[in-house]
């Protein structure tokens, strides 16, 4: 170590968020801001009765999703007391006025998420998992461009006014204006972040475990390595250290391209950053923000040091290893009550915070110590143990429903069929999940192909075990199995009380006939009559391929659609979901529509609007939704995609389950369309909402299910995983995995196995 270096020490902990902080910003001299998965903004100052620490001020909220990039708007006249611009998974940026902190600005233009802020002149300047940079300026979007053929995961503006963009399509662009006028290339793997080094040039962040200067010629400096996976942000200070934060739970120290100092934290480090006087702010997936400092008069007492301490020890212990499992779910030493089977038999047991290793002697019948197990460089024994028994794999499977986690068994020499039989048989699950044993097995193996022992016999059928395709005794590729997706075919609400709607649009009628003002927009008795018709016709479901609607009636149900006051369409609107299920009733809606200059979106614009009503709001998505039913709507569908899901994404956070289920059977029934017409931008735009619904904690279970398998779809046969990745999906299918819902809990793990496939 540099023996100038001053180690960095705790100063505080800030605690208060909810769920993991993802991002900090240096407020000047008024504090801090946090952003986090808890869709919150935190503001925190110091605090006036102990100069060491910081208490929470202020609470921003707006998103309706997590948030992440946050930049300081300095105090000026519009802002006396300073501001805070925010971005988050709900694509939205926000403006925040310090003084009242109240929400000033909506700033709503991106399709995706937004990843990166920067303010330029007065403007504010946004990136997205959409592939866009764009401009603010006054609350209104001046300018967008696509800066990248890949989702932008930072931007920052250089002291001579450029901008820098980092992306996951590996690289890092310059800017000047629109124009891009350098990219840079060298690393491997997606750039998360950057920062400015003064009077040197650009520092990125990368997936692939580095960090780099750069010129602005686009030479590399310098190059540092040491994180263990993927580091998320770097920062710099004037006294040329640099800090970076990462994915492997620590937070580094750099200077002169060495690191000088490692800060472990008990999670993923989501961001670091240098406060003027530099101190440092980290960001952790435990939902604390902690300070570190090298001023001895700041530092945390005792009591603050040993809790952190503490939660650091207990960090390692739920995260070490002892013979491939677990240290705190190895058994006790009442463990060795139980009588080995063979002599020299092993058994490792847990004492305090170390696994020790036994030895079965069958002539005197006790347990001889052998030793404490160490952990070698590759984090392990050589083999795991499980029951006294040495394996070349033991496996945590997860099967959901509340169960506690499973230990699975393997070698490399075992038939995978024979491993997952017994396995099934030993744990007392149903056959039934044969297949996707087996695949687990193989995906977490390595095994691209295998070949079949010829005398194997399944126990249950007496045959050999089946590989569609294949014979038994021939070298096979295995395919992992999903249970749930892909999704196929499109889901459609196809039930309606036709009575009832005909009542509710009668009394609406007549209240329009007894209005003086209003009795112009009713109908009049031939037309009452043919809505009965119309109505009969979609009764008659056996005659759907030969029954047709008179263009009249459609022209008729249009025009209500125009002139009748809000507070009526719903009745309307109900059964236009019906008659787009008729293959005539379609066809015939569709020609009318895009002869009225496309009703069909005016339609959807006029009754989904604020202030809208639910009923209206119900009914229109479920019209978009069964829209599917029909191929002959696909490219209208693709072509209004961006604004049909900006009108709806409300739905997601309504308390109403029914229009939660809606919105997502509409989410999921764009991923099947958007795979089979293999559009990129569209599929990235879809699973970015079904990644903000999932992220809903209230959501009515079939809802969560259909978005769910709307990303697992497309993960597996869209274009769009690497994104889903990026964006912690895997995250999400460990909390669907351990979901009390059957469904979900196999849907969640789905999703994982596509998070592992390469």
């Amino acid at each position: 170590m540099d023996i100038d270096y001053k180690e960095y020490q705790l100063r505080c902990q800030l605690r208060g968020h909810e769920d993991d902080v993802r991002g900090i910003c240096v407020c000047g001299n008024v504090g801090i801001a946090t952003s986090s998965r808890d869709r919150t903004v935190r503001l925190w100052s110091l605090d006036p009765s102990d100069e060491r620490r910081y208490s929470e001020s202020k609470i921003l909220l707006g998103h309706t999703s997590f948030v992440g990039p946050l930049v300081w708007i300095s105090p000026n006249e519009e802002y006396p007391d300073g501001g805070i611009v925010s971005g988050g998974m709900d694509t939205m940026v926000l403006v925040w006025d310090l003084k009242t902190g109240e929400k000033v600005q909506t700033l709503r233009g991106h399709q995706l998420q937004v990843t990166g802020l920067a303010l330029d002149n007065g403007d504010i300047v946004s990136s997205s998992v959409d592939c866009t940079l764009r401009r603010w300026r006054k609350g209104q979007s001046l300018e967008s461009w696509e800066a990248h053929k890949a989702p932008i995961q930072a931007v920052v503006k250089l002291p001579s006014g450029e901008l820098v963009t980092g992306s996951s399509d590996t690289t890092l662009k310059l800017w000047r204006g629109s124009t891009c006028t350098h990219t840079f290339v060298g690393h491997t793997d997606t750039v998360r972040g950057l920062a400015v080094m003064s009077g040197l040039g650009i520092l990125s962040a990368s997936h692939d475990g580095s960090i780099r200067l750069w010129a602005l010629s686009g030479e590399v400096l310098m190059e540092m390595v040491g994180h263990t996976s993927i580091v998320y942000s770097v920062d710099s200070h004037v006294s040329g250290l640099i800090v970076s934060s990462s994915e492997d739970c620590f937070a580094k120290i750099w200077k002169d391209g060495v690191c000088v100092q490692s800060i472990e934290h008990p999670g993923c480090v989501w961001d670091a950053k240098f406060l003027e006087n530099g101190d440092i702010a980290t960001a952790c997936s435990d939902g604390v923000v902690r300070i570190w400092t090298v001023n001895q008069d700041k530092i945390a007492d005792a009591l603050e040091v040993e809790l952190y301490f503490s939660q650091i020890a207990q960090h390692k212990i739920s995260r070490k290893r002892v013979g491939g499992l677990k240290l705190e779910e190895l058994p006790g030493l009442e463990a060795l009550q139980i009588p080995g089977t063979s002599d020299g038999q092993t058994k490792v047991v847990r004492e305090g915070d170390n696994g020790v290793a036994y030895a079965w002697n069958i002539r005197e019948q006790k347990w001889d110590k052998i030793g404490e197990v160490v952990d070698g460089p590759d984090g392990g024994m050589k083999r795991p143990v499980l029951d006294g028994n040495e394996y070349d794999h033991v496996f945590d499977v997860d099967i959901g429903d509340g169960e506690p986690i499973r230990k699975l068994p393997y070698n490399r020499s075992d038939n995978p069929y024979d491993a997952a039989d017994k396995w099934l048989l030993k744990e007392n699950l149903p056959l039934s999940y044969r297949e996707q044993v087996v695949a687990f097995i193989l995906q977490n193996t390595g095994q691209k192909d295998f070949t079949l022992d010829p005398s194997f016999r399944d126990p249950y059928t007496g045959s050999s075990a089946y590989v569609p395709g294949q014979s038994s005794n021939k070298s096979v590729s295995a395919k992992p199995t999903f249970k749930h997706v892909p999704k196929k075919g499109m889901l459609v609400f196809d039930v309606a009380q036709f009575d009832g709607i005909l009542k509710k649009i009668t009394e609406f009628n007549n209240n329009l006939l007894s209005d003086q003002e209003k009795k112009n927009l009713s109908l009049n008795e031939v037309e009452v009559s043919r809505l009965v018709a119309i109505v009969k016709i979609l009764k008659d479901t056996s005659h759907y391929h030969s029954s047709k609607f008179a263009e009249v009636d459609i022209a008729m149900l249009l025009r209500l659609l125009k002139s009748w006051p809000v507070a009526m369409l719903f009745p309307v609107i109900d059964t236009l979901r019906m008659i787009v299920l008729h293959p005539d009733g379609a066809t015939v809606l569709l020609q009318h529509a895009e002869a009225q200059n496309d009703l069909l979106l005016e339609m959807i614009k006029r009754v989904a609007t604020n202030p809208s009503l639910p009923a209206n709001l119900l009914t229109s998505v479920r019209v978009v939704t069964n829209l599917f039913k029909n191929s002959c709507y696909y490219n209208w569908l693709q072509k209004h995609r961006s604004e049909i899901l900006d009108v709806y994404s409300s739905c997601s956070s309504s308390p109403n389950k029914n229009l939660q289920l809606s919105y997502a059977t509409l989410i999921l029934n764009y991923a099947v369309l958007l795979i089979e017409k293999k559009d990129q931008e569209g599929q990235s735009q879809v699973l970015s909402a079904a990644l903000q619904i999932a992220e809903e904690e209230n959501l009515e279970v079939d809802a969560k299910f259909r978005v769910l398998v709307a990303i697992g779809s497309l993960m597996l046969e869209g274009l769009v995983k690497k994104i889903a990745i990026d964006f912690d999906v895997e995250n999400i299918a460990k909390i669907s995995k351990a979901s009390k819902e059957t469904k979900i809990a196999e849907v969640g793990v789905d999703i994982e196995l596509l998070t592992r496939q390469s």
